[in-house]
């Protein structure tokens, strides 16, 4: 080797060296750093497996009766999305069309896993389902888990193997819901902020945890059920605005009913998954907050505090805020799209990151697109599932006011903390005046909630999207209210089902 040649050799080697004495370094020093919560995943298996009926609130069973009905209401509207026909004809494909769980707002049956798979995209398919909110000021709004679309969806799959109750399903549908929620609460909120799409990670834990009370798992089972749903977590907020987005939900409970029922036959996995030096926590987050989680769960429940919100309009929850305030003002003031010249729409910088489609062209775009929002407010004086349309997004007129829109972080609503939705407007009239407005957070928030009623009308709304019988619709509402005293819940089987052709 020529001395030249030798020196370069010698430097190549020298800089892996200390490259790698640097990733080692870091590796020490995260490990060091690293939260230590011993028996943290323990004490969320007994949680799970000692949670009886009488242990929810009747102020929890209630709130949790609307996100039920809103969840089911999205599955039937979901059913005539694209992705409703791609999911039933992919599974005409492979075969498994003979089942005993009812794909939603079809004649199709097919295997619980499948069902749970299909119903869980219908449900995400409009972005119009129920949403987590946060304690801390650093965790983006909850890091946007959607709490029912996990859960639900393999509840009802499961139960329709029959001798499943009204209490029995609500039970696990809660303890689901809780703790995916306090998962979400504890996690880095780098998680969310580097790309994770939170519903497809913390999600399949709720999924988990209700199939296995579903399922009378004992303690071991569920720790079983927890380590290997873990390793089918994810999903990236890149797909935002996407078929994908939903494919992730669909996915979330899908895996956490496979985990239950490969558990069931004896699989085995990791009995610490969540505070291990190789789990979730780490791998995920890189971080978490133990205390918000160990000795947390139920106390309070999240459904009360800081409490979910359902969506009043099918668009990314960020939007909300700023549409509902804009509504407002709308109505106040009698304003008419011809009279605008431009509108200021100032939030915090997740929002404007995660809103991330500027120039949406489809109505998937659309629906993470604050300036499409906006924009179809103020032309159509309303925002449905009909609005959310590749036809209408690309319309001239929607396209032109699109450009009227300017979406920017604003420090105001920076400084208000992540975990509310500061939404300030500011409406700039042709005859040189302007409106101002501005909100935390939208209707359906726990600040300003959706009654039982309300969520009625909302689910009335996406039925009659899918056509469904006037007749089993208002049978589904009635079922729901009285959920708690349904001997066995395979009566709505029937009600969620299209008739054979």
């Amino acid at each position: 080797m020529r001395r030249r040649d030798f020196g370069i050799a010698s430097l190549g080697v020298i800089a892996s060296t200390m490259l790698t004495d640097s990733i080692e370094g870091a590796k020490l020093m995260s490990r060091s750093d690293f939260p230590r919560a011993p028996g943290l995943t323990d004490y969320v298996g007994k949680f799970v497996s000692q949670a009886k009926y009488e242990d929810i609130p009747g102020e929890v069973v209630e709130l949790g009766k609307k996100s039920i009905l809103d969840g089911l209401g999205l599955a039937l509207a979901g059913s005539k999305a694209q992705t409703g026909s791609l999911c039933r004809r992919y599974l005409e494909r492979i075969g498994v069309c003979d089942g005993q769980s009812t794909i939603i707002g079809s004649a199709r049956k097919t295997s619980p896993r499948f069902a749970a798979f299909v119903n869980g995209v219908s449900i995400h398919a409009d972005d119009f389902d129920d949403t987590q909110l946060a304690v801390a000021k650093d965790r983006v709004y909850g890091l946007l888990v959607h709490p029912t679309v996990p859960v639900l969806p393999a509840l009802l799959a499961l139960a329709e193997r029959g001798g499943v109750s009204g209490k029995q399903l609500t039970l696990a549908y809660h303890l689901g819901v809780e703790v995916e929620c306090k998962i979400a609460e504890a996690i880095s909120p780098r998680h969310y902020q580097d790309g994770f799409h939170s519903t497809g990670t913390c999600g399949p834990f709720g999924s988990a945890a209700a199939c296995a009370k579903l399922l009378q798992f004992e303690h071991s089972q569920i720790l079983n059920t927890f380590g290997l749903v873990a390793s089918q977590s994810g999903g990236l907020r890149e797909n935002f605005g996407t078929m994908t987005k939903p494919y992730q939900a669909g996915h979330a409970a899908e895996s956490g009913l496979v985990s239950a029922e490969l558990v069931a036959l004896g699989w085995t996995a990791a009995g610490q998954i969540l505070e291990a030096d190789r789990g979730f926590f780490h791998a995920f987050g890189g971080s978490y907050d133990p205390a918000a989680i160990m000795d947390r769960l139920g106390r309070p429940w999240t459904f009360v505090s800081p409490g979910i919100s359902l969506k009043p309009y099918p668009s990314g929850s960020l939007t909300h805020p700023a549409m509902t305030e804009l509504a407002r003002m709308i109505e106040a003031n009698n304003i008419q799209a011809a009279q605008v010249e431009k509108i200021d729409v100032g939030a915090n910088h997740n929002m404007t990151t995660t809103l991330l489609h500027h120039e949406p062209k489809t109505g998937l775009e659309a629906k993470f697109s604050m300036e499409f929002c906006i924009a179809i407010l103020l032309l159509e004086h309303e925002a449905g599932l009909k609005e959310f349309s590749d036809k209408v997004v690309q319309r001239a007129d929607v396209q032109e006011m699109i450009r009227r829109v300017n979406f920017y972080v604003d420090p105001e609503a920076e400084s208000a903390g992540y975990d509310k939705m500061t939404s300030l407007l500011k409406i700039h009239l042709k005859n040189g005046s302007s409106i101002a407005g501005r909100a935390d957070f939208g209707k359906g928030s726990p600040a300003n909630p959706m009654t039982f009623e309300e969520a009625a009308a909302k689910f009335r709304g996406c039925a009659g999207y899918a056509d469904w019988p006037k007749v089993k619709t208002e049978r589904i509402i009635a079922f729901v209210r009285a959920l708690d005293s349904a001997p066995d819940v395979r009566a709505l089987s029937p009600l969620l089902s299209a008739e054979r052709e």
